[in-house]
């Protein structure tokens, strides 16, 4: 059921991208965006469908939170791919924007990714206004620096720290970088419906956490193929990881353990959550 369902949110998220980007006038920067916008898993925008079908809400009002956090995400990735950043040249198995057009165009397209963000989550589609409210909000909070720009500045902090980051430094960063917008998609079903989303933010909260590890077991012993993109890239610049500080197994096991307590944070909506549970699942067991 989880592949079904994670490729049709998947060709939903696509579909109505093509049409968000059929209204745009056609220059590098709207190219650029469109391009930054296509392939990849779609998890933050399926943990927003899913969520919000375990609430009652249909695709066509969630379709636009999953949307904007899409946006959001490929404009994190356009960004943490330039040359003052992480200075990739792959990402998705295509040349990154930067590559592809130039710095100028990828840093313009990703302030346009930003912006369009805000105005997919806020379209009168997606609910009443203190939703659409709420959901700016907290996507805006997220997204800035409480959440993945603080973890991106912390990130790029330890590269020139004198020592190491410790375990817990390392958790309170992922926690931000990579944990925040998860977090706010895993959430965005229950604000949808005006329902308490503390279930599924302590599922998305452990969800991030395994996330991040994974990618770390990744950067080790992945396949850069399947992957996509170059990976060992932590281990030539020296940056302390979860692998690094807790060696692979140990790492694998701590997803692992990670994984069962979201499930478990699921228990209350029953058999309905399935679907997020092999999300879960499926986080560790990811090759790319």
């Amino acid at each position: 059921m989880f592949p079904e369902r994670l490729a049709d949110c998947a060709a939903r998220i696509q579909s109505g991208f093509d049409d968000v980007f059929r209204s745009f006038n056609e220059l590098p920067v709207t190219r650029a965006m469109a391009y930054a916008t296509q392939g990849g898993k779609r998890l933050r925008g399926f943990l927003v469908l899913e969520s919000a079908r375990l609430h009652g809400i249909g695709p066509e009002q969630a379709l636009w939170p999953a949307l904007a956090i899409e946006a959001l995400h490929a404009y994190s990735l356009v960004h943490d791919d330039l040359p003052c950043m992480d200075d990739d040249d792959m990402r998705r198995g295509r040349p990154t924007v930067h590559v592809k057009w130039d710095q100028a165009t990828a840093v313009l397209a990703g302030d346009g990714l930003q912006s369009l963000a805000f105005e997919l989550v806020t379209r009168p589609v997606t609910g009443p206004g203190d939703v659409r409210a709420d959901l700016a909000r907290s996507l805006a909070k997220a997204g800035g620096a409480q959440g993945m720009v603080l973890g991106q500045a912390l990130d790029i902090a330890a590269e020139t720290a004198t020592d190491p980051l410790t375990l817990e430094q390392i958790t309170t960063l992922q926690a931000e970088k990579t944990g925040a917008l998860i977090t706010w998609s895993a959430c965005a079903g229950a604000v949808l419906a005006q329902a308490d989303p503390e279930p599924l933010r302590q599922y998305a909260l452990r969800l991030g956490l395994a996330f991040q590890i994974a990618d770390d077991i990744l950067d080790v012993e992945g396949d850069a193929t399947k992957a996509g993109k170059r990976l060992q890239k932590d281990a030539h610049a020296g940056k302390a990881t979860f692998v690094s500080l807790l060696g692979l197994d140990a790492s694998k096991t701590r997803a692992s353990e990670l994984v069962d307590q979201a499930c478990d944070a699921l228990a209350g909506y029953g058999g309905e959550a399935q679907c997020l549970r092999d999300a879960a699942r499926f986080v560790i067991a990811r090759d790319s």
